[in-house]
């Protein structure tokens, strides 16, 4: 057994059995392995960025990680952007990154480069293995790695001879270190500040926390103490819906994040992170709590976030409390212009139970959720990191992890065309997934960037670099061409129908919504 089948069959044993590739010629020892080791499913994406941001979206429903495989310096680099996204998530992904056979390096071939200088950035462990009677045994490691709390990204280097030199046969995987519990004075602090001024206080949180279990404490504690609850404005995964505690976020622009915090006088950070803007603004804070708000942190981003929101909800006295369950309640349809509005409509009005929703809508999809809090339970994913590109491949990667239900993809068309390439891979793979493009002809959020950081009178040459058009985009015939039904809504009315059909209809398909 060569070193990349040892590596491959340490994979599997260790729960790691999809693998999204895009492989070059010093990863075919590992390719040939995927081929003879049973267990392991292997999907194509025709560019890295595909390749990084479906594991991220498949590790965000499946709660373990997938596998990358990554041509050299250069394929890692073509895949940061969404590791960058991964990483914010908190997402767990073990890359398997090719390296020039270790006798090779020396003499500089064109492709050579620090491939650990540039995997550190977005990694919480990287190692180069040296040989390959340490390959299974690093593997082993780098899946226990990508699997500790609150889930972390592992990048292992395979030098060409070290998978096709004779390993060692697969290693065992030692399990992760469990979450860290909060410490008691902590949630006392916590419980206190609560009945001293619940009122005034905001409960933040994130990750674990908006599971289940975590709203359904969270709202407890509100109900109770009379505090309000929110998410932070970027998280990896919620779940939500009717019969479920609603948890909004806090907005995105900065005035309204201001205005929405003003009030607060005490801050309970659960997971989160004291909330600032997501850039500096002329003339504007960058901390988006009011002067004077006390912050408390009750839990960092790695402890039992659900088990320190159960014990504080105990603290005072909320374990009985009912929370305030969102009722089940749609919107309905709108007819005639296509507006945001009508567009959240109906997807308010037609999600269906059990429906996990990628959104990278950016400036269209700011207002969703008011739209879709009473729709049947659902899961909501969201890019986490900034880096535009991440949506296609990220509802690629969930429709694997959760093959019996929709998923939906809400896609800006400047973010949409970043990776397109995954339209591909969900037509290989058969995948059930839609795509609603929001057509709006330009990178519309820079277009209010532009003026909230006080340019003045842009002109024809600022606004052609943040327009889509001369020519305009045809997302329609980009889908058919890789595989993909498509179709164009530019009335409400037609959204509504094309997406009740696309919603029935097993398969990819893509709608492209002219906003």
């Amino acid at each position: 057994m060569n070193g990349a089948e040892s590596l491959v069959r340490t994979l599997v044993g260790g729960g790691v059995d999809v693998c999204f590739t895009n492989p070059g010629t010093s990863e075919m020892h590992f390719v040939a392995a995927l081929d003879r080791v049973d267990g392991m499913r292997c999907v194509l994406g025709l560019f890295e960025g595909v390749v990084t941001g479906a594991a991220d979206g498949y590790a965000r429903m499946a709660d373990r990680p997938a596998a990358t495989l990554l041509h050299l310096g250069a394929g890692l680099g073509n895949g940061l952007a969404n590791l960058h996204n991964a990483r914010r998530a908190f997402t767990p992904i073990v890359n398997i990154v090719g390296e020039h056979a270790t006798y090779h390096l020396q003499h500089d071939a064109p492709l050579t480069s620090d491939i650990e200088g540039i995997a550190r950035p977005v990694s919480h462990w990287v190692r180069t293995s040296p040989s390959a009677e340490h390959i299974a045994a690093d593997g082993a490691a780098a899946i226990r790695a990508a699997r500790t709390s609150p889930g972390q990204i592992a990048t292992l280097i395979l030098p060409a001879d070290t998978a096709w030199n004779e390993g060692t046969g697969p290693a065992a995987v030692e399990p992760p270190p469990p979450r860290s519990k909060v410490a008691g004075h902590d949630i006392r602090d916590a419980a206190e500040a609560l009945r001293k001024d619940g009122a005034g206080t905001l409960i933040l949180i994130t990750g674990q926390a908006l599971r289940l279990a975590g709203t359904t404490a969270a709202g407890r504690i509100a109900a109770k103490t009379g505090c309000q609850v929110l998410a932070q404005t970027s998280n990896g995964r919620v779940e939500r819906g009717a019969g479920r505690f609603s948890v909004e976020r806090v907005p995105y622009p900065v005035d309204q994040a201001l205005a929405r915090l003003k009030d607060f006088r005490q801050v309970i950070l659960v997971g989160a992170k004291q909330p600032v803007g997501f850039f500096a603004y002329p003339g504007k804070p960058s901390v988006m709590t009011p002067p004077g708000c006390h912050i408390i942190r009750l839990a960092t981003i790695e402890q039992d976030l659900v088990h320190a929101l159960e014990w504080l909800a105990d603290e005072v006295a909320a374990k009985d409390t009912p929370p305030k369950l969102e009722p089940a309640a749609r919107p309905g349809l709108a007819t005639g212009k296509l507006t945001v509005d009508a567009a959240a409509n109906a997807i308010g009005a037609l999600l269906p139970e059990g429906a996990v929703v990628c959104d990278e809508a950016v400036t269209s999809g700011r207002g969703l959720f008011p739209f879709t809090k009473g729709a049947p339970p659902h899961d909501w994913l969201q890019v986490t990191g900034g880096a535009i590109g991440l949506g296609l491949p990220m509802a690629t990667g969930a429709a694997i992890a959760c093959p019996d239900r929709k998923v939906l993809a809400l896609e800006g068309d400047g973010s949409g065309m970043y990776t397109v390439q995954a339209l591909w891979t969900q037509a290989r793979e058969g995948l059930n997934v839609v795509n609603v493009i929001f057509a709006n002809r330009s990178y519309a959020i820079l277009r209010g960037e532009l003026a909230n950081v006080g340019a003045q009178n842009p002109g024809r040459k600022a606004l052609d670099m943040l327009t889509l058009d001369r020519p305009t985009l045809d997302w329609v015939d980009m889908a058919r061409g890789m595989g993909v039904p498509g179709s164009r809504a530019t009335t409400a009315d037609e959204l509504n129908d094309q997406l009740a059909r696309a919603i029935a209809t097993p398969g990819p398909c893509l709608i492209e919504a002219v906003i």
